[in-house]
């Protein structure tokens, strides 16, 4: 559920990592609008090396915005810890200059909430991207200080999984559930759910995450 395990794997069900990545990194882009030239510098803080999706998140991002922008700083997060990404935002302002960060990618709310205390303390407006859709994001979102997270939809992925699991307890075949296939690092081919996400935005707040009952407008 939700990471692929090494080992005898029977199902999988998650959201399309790399396909996390690109919406993040096309969001970032569409945000920087004209801006978005190949001279454009981007900083890039990516999730922790010891978590699978956070190189699959990475691996997305790239191939979005490649080519399009110039990545002037990338971090790796250690243990996706906000403050990690935060001193990482405070160094890459001092490589870069504040006056020539364009946008950061950032693989997820936590980080970006550490990455926007450093933009602020610096005085950098910039669009900040996210991923989860976390209540803070969401509240900075509506505020303007986030440009957008990644809304995953968790309740079609626990339906996936409890589906999965009652089929295959009463040994039956998951080709109607599991439509699709991954591999891992020790297995090849294994029937997976990847749930579709949304790139979720000032725009379609109400569309998504309160249409869901994921939070209502007054707790946002």
């Amino acid at each position: 559920y939700d990471r692929l395990a090494e080992g005898p794997i029977s199902a999988y069900t998650s959201f399309d990592n790399v396909a996390v990545g690109k919406t993040q990194g096309e969001a970032l882009l569409k945000a920087l609008g004209d801006k978005a030239t190949k001279d454009s510098k981007i900083v890039m803080i990516n999730g922790s090396v010891t978590d699978p999706n956070a190189a699959m998140f990475k691996e997305g991002a790239h191939s979005a915005l490649d080519g399009k922008v110039t990545i002037a700083k990338e971090y790796d997060t250690k243990e996706w810890k906000p403050e990690n990404a935060n001193s990482e935002m405070e160094a890459a302002i001092s490589a870069v200059g504040k006056k020539n960060i364009a946008g950061v990618y950032s693989a997820n709310d936590g980080m970006a909430g550490g990455i926007i205390t450093a933009l602020k303390a610096a005085g950098i407006t910039v669009p900040v991207t996210g991923q989860d859709a976390e209540l803070a994001a969401v509240q900075r979102i509506v505020t303007g200080e986030q440009y957008m997270s990644v809304y995953k939809p968790y309740a079609p992925e626990a339906d996936a999984a409890a589906e999965m699991a009652v089929a295959l307890a009463q040994g039956k075949s998951l080709d109607s559930i599991a439509k699709d296939k991954v591999d891992s690092g020790s297995a090849k081919a294994i029937p997976a759910v990847l749930v579709p996400v949304t790139s979720l935005t000032k725009d379609n707040i109400n569309d998504t995450v309160i249409k869901d009952g994921v939070y209502t407008a007054d707790e946002i």
